[in-house]
């Protein structure tokens, strides 16, 4: 029997609906979004990627899109819901200090992505998620206001430093090792679901959410069912409500079955 309580329910993109092994959105995955759609349930994506690096989701026809961690919502139809930039102050710090050390970092807004300093190490990271690498920056011309996300490639032991020196305005979540997604202070996906249950009419009780990685933390404790791929990082699993299989062994569509949603 459907379970009632359910009215949204939240996906990540990269190691929740996309395999890392094979770049696919599996079967069972697409068969379950459309079963949630069919029985009215809201399927909503919630992504660090930019609302321009989802190509190869969009077909499985989403109702709304949190993009940028929060930072660009959007429905179906492409209308803005929500829209915060970094502080441009920091945007400027990071400048600065590219000019002086060695740092690579990628640039996001609404139409394009741009990058500084690709290494090899980066390279692989874009083929691995399956993504063109970006453009290069242009350290004189960029816009300081319209930076939505910013892609600090540096490790973990590096990180805090960095964000109290140089983007103190800022707030960094990570799910990979390679780099860290920045966005505006106070910002994450938990504000992007406030925005979708708000536009939908739906309570916090009646959200589900899939993820895997650190940027997915707020999310998962902020629905009432948040669910960690079994392919998730430990620290993701340690605060979910419950576990389900890897990507590639139907996650997705064996949760949504055990609570009952489809």
């Amino acid at each position: 029997m459907q379970n009632p309580q359910i009215k949204a329910v939240f996906f990540d993109i990269d190691g929740t609906l996309i395999s890392f092994k094979t770049h696919e959105v599996p079967k069972s995955t697409i068969e379950a979004i459309k079963e949630l759609q069919d029985k009215g349930i809201k399927a909503i994506l919630a992504t660090g990627r930019s609302i321009n690096s989802i190509e190869h989701v969009k077909h499985l026809d989403f109702d709304g899109y949190i993009t940028f961690n929060g930072g660009y919502c959007l429905t179906k139809d492409l209308e803005v819901l929500y829209r915060e930039p970094i502080d441009a102050r920091d945007i400027e710090s990071v400048l600065a200090y590219a000019k002086e050390k060695a740092l690579s970092f990628s640039f996001m807004s609404e139409r394009e992505i741009t990058i500084h300093d690709v290494t090899p190490e980066i390279a692989g990271m874009y083929a691995h998620l399956n993504l063109p690498v970006p453009k290069l920056v242009d350290m004189e011309t960029v816009d300081n206001g319209s930076i939505l996300q910013t892609n600090i490639f540096l490790g973990p032991e590096e990180e805090q430093e960095f964000m109290e020196k140089v983007m103190p305005n800022s707030l960094s979540s990570r799910w990979t090792p390679l780099f860290a997604d920045v966005n505006p202070k106070g910002l994450s996906k938990k504000v992007g679901i406030d925005i979708f249950c708000k536009h939908f009419g739906v309570e916090l009780e009646e959200t589900m959410a899939f993820g895997d990685g650190g940027n997915d933390i707020s999310m998962l404790k902020h629905v009432k069912v948040g669910v960690a791929m079994g392919n998730a990082n430990p620290e993701v699993k340690e605060i979910s409500d419950y576990v389900t299989d890897d990507v590639d062994d139907d996650g997705i569509w064996n949760a949504l079955k055990k609570f009952e949603v489809i």
